[in-house]
């Protein structure tokens, strides 16, 4: 997964987004809100920005080029995925469109109340194992037919785009993880045998900034963005980047995935952990945060794994 190079500047560059240009957009587009109080979130995401509209509403505008067409997927599925799912999930009650100088369509969202369990971590681990993992099998029953591919519906490659051996490397060379086990490991990743089934839904992004948490009890599962069909091994990486070796035996039997697909998740937070803090080290410390935890949890059960 190499970043998106920056694209040159525009001749008319877009507006700050900020809670002005929210107000501005609302009164516009949806005056009955027009009177909420409008307040920013701060969140790790690099894809949107978030602001609390009123009590019971969220407003959620792309802030990066890659973003685009996510308001679209999430408008169109998310209502149709939503009762079937066995924890609450943000359902969209407004479609905006482009205006104000902003050139994106957006979206209003209801609030759904709680903190990501980066900010607030989850209590029960082993409550929170069990509920994630039949949430992605409740996931993969929904008919999946007509859906999008999601951007980590396919084989790890796909996404890191060569950017693994590169990451080893200069991660290796400045002490951060041991290079000879990572690739030795990743190399084992390789070799596996790939999703050759039918794609069925995936989430796509399990992170813990994107998993909700109130009284230390797993409550939501919150931006969609990756949403998309595939191959389900990209969802099991929250076995790495959110439990721990006592609790990841709960998650993987709830999720009812063959040994293929597991190893292939491990495999992705193996990856998405080492490319993703090679990158984002220095920019964005919260992902780099989990990412590292990703790696560092999967990396040693590659020394008992035979071959």
């Amino acid at each position: 997964m190499q970043p998106t190079p920056p694209t040159p500047p525009s001749p008319h560059p877009s507006p700050p987004l900020d809670a002005d240009l929210v107000r501005r957009l609302v009164a516009s587009q949806f005056p009955h809100w027009a009177e909420l109080p409008v307040r920013q979130l701060e969140t790790a995401g690099t894809d949107n920005a978030m602001f609390r509209l009123g009590d019971e509403l969220v407003v959620r505008l792309p802030k990066a080029d890659w973003a685009q067409g996510q308001v679209e997927k999430e408008q169109r599925w998310l209502p149709l995925l939503a009762p079937a799912l066995p924890l609450p999930v943000p359902v969209p009650v407004g479609r905006g469109v482009p205006g104000e100088g902003f050139g994106q369509a957006w979206s209003v969202f209801r609030w759904l109340d709680g903190s990501d369990a980066y900010e607030a971590p989850v209590g029960d681990l082993a409550s929170a194992a069990v509920a994630l993992g039949r949430f992605g099998a409740a996931l993969r029953t929904v008919d999946a037919t007509g859906g999008p591919v999601s951007f980590r519906g396919g084989h790890v490659t796909e996404w890191e785009e060569g950017g693994m051996a590169q990451a080893i490397r200069e991660l290796g060379e400045d002490g951060t993880l041991d290079a000879a086990a990572a690739t030795a490991a990743w190399e084992a990743v390789l070799r596996l045998p790939q999703w050759d089934r039918a794609p069925v839904w995936v989430h796509g992004d399990l992170l813990p900034g994107n998993l909700l948490t109130r009284d230390g009890r797993l409550s939501a599962v919150i931006d969609w963005g990756g949403l998309g069909t595939g191959d389900p091994a990209c969802d099991m990486m929250a076995a790495w980047t959110l439990l721990t070796p006592e609790t990841r035996p709960l998650f993987r039997e709830a999720a009812r995935v063959d040994d293929a697909t597991w190893a292939r998740g491990r495999g992705w937070a193996l990856c998405w952990g080492i490319v993703t803090e090679h990158y984002y080290r220095g920019k964005n410390p919260v992902l780099a945060e989990v990412a590292h935890r990703a790696w560092t949890q999967a990396l040693p059960e590659y020394a008992s794994i035979p071959g």
